[in-house]
């Protein structure tokens, strides 16, 4: 009997494309038509296997689908799904550990440099015809040379590293366990406790996942440890930080800038403040989206799936339950 697969978000015909191309024998594959929880439990009905990333699995949707076998999420974060709902029914979940990890590095640094050199406030003034040369100086900093303290040293972060060393940064980081000394001198990296990195960075990477642990851990409190004039960049989850302690403490200028690819609510709401300040960049969630990846991704997931079918074990770094 063929194995149906469902993908928890709608998608687009060239994603759709990309994933049917890498489709084994005897699976076929289907998308949500809308994003509401009814369009969820609609598609996810009659299916085996179910794919999600951003919006949420909750226990309304699970106790909607009596087949399915394995929920694989088509990134790193479990944040958003009811994994008590799931371990109740036996169900399993996995996730592409790694798969995702150059191109949120990338997208991360990109910012730090976008930021730092507010080039893309540059962008809007020049083509409303200004000419912001004086203003974009005097904002500017370099990243080269400067103390960059990565929260989360796992393969995004440890990415963010090695793609720093090249700028000549000395590195911290802190992470839940620390790494071996010959790891640490390999990537070039120091640990501190997090509130000593926080005091002494100048940019701070917000590279964890979202847990109980870290959920409102960047808080006023530890924000106001920071160096004056620090830039932070967040393409971690939205939760980690206490969204309205960072419009305050960039609109106070103890934080000169930061840049967001993450959000409480998203999309967030027309009116949230971190969209309508002019030391912020935004961006909506994409850090890890980058079309020459995606066969790559692509293919991580579908290989689990098809070892789940076989009876086969899922790799542990990638098994969540």
């Amino acid at each position: 009997m063929t194995q149906k697969i469902v993908m928890l978000q709608p998608i687009g015909a060239e994603q759709e494309g990309i994933i049917k191309s890498l489709l084994p024998d005897g699976f076929s594959l289907s998308a949500v038509k809308g994003r509401t929880p009814d369009d969820l439990k609609a598609g996810i009905a009659d299916a085996d296997y179910a794919v999600w990333w951003d919006l949420p699995v909750t226990a309304d949707i699970i106790a909607a689908a009596p087949r399915i076998k394995l929920f694989h999420k088509w990134g790193v974060g479990v944040d958003n799904i009811d994994m008590e709902a799931c371990r109740a029914r036996g169900i399993r979940i996995a996730r592409t550990t790694g798969s995702n990890a150059v191109p949120v590095a990338e997208a991360t640094v990109g910012l730090m440099i976008a930021i730092a050199r507010r080039i893309v406030q540059a962008h809007i003034a020049t083509v409303a015809g200004g000419w912001p040369k004086n203003e974009v100086w005097r904002n500017s900093i370099l990243v080269s040379g400067k103390t960059v303290g990565i929260l989360g040293l796992g393969a995004i972060g440890k990415g963010v590293a090695k793609r720093l060393c090249g700028f000549d940064c000395t590195i911290l980081y802190h992470n839940r366990t620390r790494l071996a000394e010959a790891e640490e001198q390999a990537l070039g990296v120091q640990y501190r406790p997090l509130d000593v990195m926080l005091a002494e960075c100048d940019i701070l990477s917000l590279n964890c996942p979202l847990s109980p642990e870290t959920a409102g851990l960047i808080n006023a409190q530890r924000l106001g440890l920071m160096k004056k004039g620090a830039l932070l960049v967040n393409v971690a989850r939205g939760g980690i930080v206490v969204e309205s302690d960072l419009v305050e403490a960039l609109k106070s200028g103890h934080l000169a800038g930061a840049a967001v690819d993450v959000f409480d609510q998203e999309p967030p709401p027309s009116d949230h403040p971190l969209l309508h300040m002019d030391n912020v960049i935004c961006t909506p969630h994409t850090a890890s989206t980058a079309y020459e990846n995606s066969r790559r991704s692509v293919g991580h997931w579908l290989g689990n799936i098809l070892r789940a079918h076989k009876g086969e074990e899922i790799p542990a770094q990638d098994l969540v339950l």
